[in-house]
């Protein structure tokens, strides 16, 4: 076995001395890493926000259509032509602005006693073990000055992103969004 020279040594250290000097100075790809470790969290932030705003977008627009539908009851339409359950929510399915799939709406439309007496909370969903939710809602278009309470709700699908910001409010990975109406219906 051959043992190095001291001299051999020496210069052997001061080359890999000389080599991270002139790696440490070099700045020639100083940007590029740099961007490298900034594009990943940029491109995770810039998605997130998209996402945020898909779901405020979609939320306003289920109130909007709400709003819209809701009219059919308020002013006695609804209940003059006999509207059916399936025929109201094709209406609301018309009103809809092409973001929402007319099959995914749950539409609850109930009278309630009294304004403060009026339930505008959120429902828990309960799942069928194909998916599908079981909950049975209620379709009471009232008589002249009830006091009604509709809530559409649809389930949003979320996408988790790079920084796993997970928006879903329901166990199957989906937000639930919901729009809630609640106004006297006019006197005939």
């Amino acid at each position: 076995m051959l043992r190095s020279r001291p001299v051999v040594r020496e210069a052997l250290s001061r080359c890999r001395q000389a080599a991270l000097a002139r790696f440490c100075r070099n700045s020639r790809g100083g940007a590029a890493s740099e961007f490298a470790l900034v594009a990943a969290p940029f491109v995770a932030l810039t998605l997130a926000i998209l996402q945020v705003g898909i779901i405020y977008f979609a939320q306003q627009a289920l109130e909007t259509t709400v709003e819209q539908t809701a009219r059919l009851v308020l002013t006695g339409q609804a209940l003059s032509a006999g509207m059916s359950q399936a025929q109201f929510a094709n209406a609301l399915c018309i009103n809809n602005p092409g973001l929402f799939n007319c099959s995914g709406f749950m539409i609850d439309l109930q009278q309630a006693a009294s304004f403060a007496a009026v339930d505008t909370s959120k429902p828990t969903l309960t799942f069928k073990p194909d998916g599908s939710v079981s909950n049975t809602w209620q379709y009471n278009l009232g008589n002249p000055g009830d006091i009604m309470v509709m809530r559409v709700m649809y389930q949003w699908p979320v996408f988790l992103g790079p920084l796993s910001l997970n928006l879903a409010n329901l166990s199957n990975n989906k937000h639930l969004l919901m729009a809630t109406s609640v106004f006297r219906n006019e006197p005939t």
